[in-house]
C-alpha cells in the first residue's frame, strides 16, 4: 500500500499530446474495495488519467504508485505483466475478440497468464453465470445483444480476480435499462471481491453507483467528497 493506505496514488500528473494539454497537475487516490467515478466533459482528460493510472500511458511529469510501487520505475514488460496479473479492463464497446466464443473471451485473461483451458473456462463459466449470461457462452460476440456482450466483458475483467478494475464508459453504448444492470453487476461483484474500480463516465446515473466522485476539468482532478466536506 501507499503511505496513506491507498492502493493507487497519483500526484501532479501532467500529460500533453503535442500542443494539447490533457492533464495539468492531476492528483488521484483509491483504496481497495472502493468504487471511484471519474467524471468530466468530453476532452477533459479523464480517459488520459485512467490510462496513466493503469500504466498504459507514461505521464510527462508526476508520479503514480500502485501498492507502494512506482509505475515509472517499471519497464514496459513489467507494467504489461502487472496489467495482465492484477488489473481488469472494461471498455465502452466491450472489445471482445469476434473469432472467440463468449466463454473463450471471458477465459482469455487466464489463458494469457498460463492457465490450462479447462480450468480457465470453468472459472469463466462461473463468472458468466454470476453475470446472467451463461446461456450465450457458446455464441460469438456478433450473435449476442449489446447488454449481453458487455456483461461478458465484465466477466472477462473480473475472472482473474484483479485488484483494480478500470472501466472506461462501460455503459456508453447501452440503453438505460441494460446500463443499469451492467453497473449493478459490475459494482456488486467488485465489492464482493474487494477490487477497486476506477469508473470513467460523464453520466450522473452511472456515477451514482460509486462511493466517491472525482471531477476532471481542464486537466486537474477535484475530489467532490472533499469539496462537500469543506463546505
Amino acid at each position: 500500500m501507499t503511505p496513506d493506505g491507498s492502493l493507487i496514488s497519483a500526484a501532479g500528473l501532467r500529460k500533453a499530446y503535442g500542443p494539447t494539454t490533457a492533464l495539468d497537475g492531476a492528483d488521484f487516490s483509491i483504496h481497495a474495495g472502493e468504487v471511484v467515478a471519474v467524471m468530466g466533459p468530453s476532452g477533459s482528460g479523464k480517459s488520459t488519467l485512467l490510462h496513466c493510472l493503469a500504466g498504459i500511458v507514461r505521464p510527462d511529469a508526476g508520479t503514480v504508485h500502485y501498492d507502494g510501487r512506482d509505475l515509472a520505475a517499471m519497464s514496459d514488460g513489467e507494467r504489461s505483466a502487472l496489467r495482465r496479473r492484477e488489473f481488469g479492463f472494461v471498455f465502452q464497446f466491450g472489445q471482445l475478440v469476434p473469432e472467440l466464443t463468449c466463454l473463450e473471451n471471458a477465459a482469455l485473461p487466464l489463458r494469457l497468464t498460463g492457465h490450462k483451458r479447462k480450468d480457465a473456462e470453468a472459472r469463466a463459466l462461473r463468472w458468466l453465470e454470476r453475470l446472467e449470461v451463461a446461456d450465450v457462452r457458446h455464441h460469438r460476440p456478433g450473435q449476442v445483444s449489446g447488454g449481453q456482450g458487455q456483461r461478458v466483458a465484465v466477466a472477462r475483467a473480473l475472472v482473474g480476480e484483479p485488484r483494480v478494475v478500470f472501466a472506461d464508459e462501460p455503459t456508453g453504448a447501452l440503453d438505460s435499462l441494460n446500463g443499469e444492470r451492467v453497473m449493478q453487476l459490475l459494482t456488486d461483484s467488485a465489492r464482493e471481491t474487494r477490487a477497486a474500480v476506477v469508473l470513467v463516465t460523464h453520466e450522473a446515473r452511472v456515477a451514482a453507483y460509486s462511493d466517491r466522485e472525482v471531477v476532471v476539468r481542464d486537466g486537474t482532478a477535484r475530489d467532490m467528497a472533499g469539496m462537500y466536506d469543506a463546505a
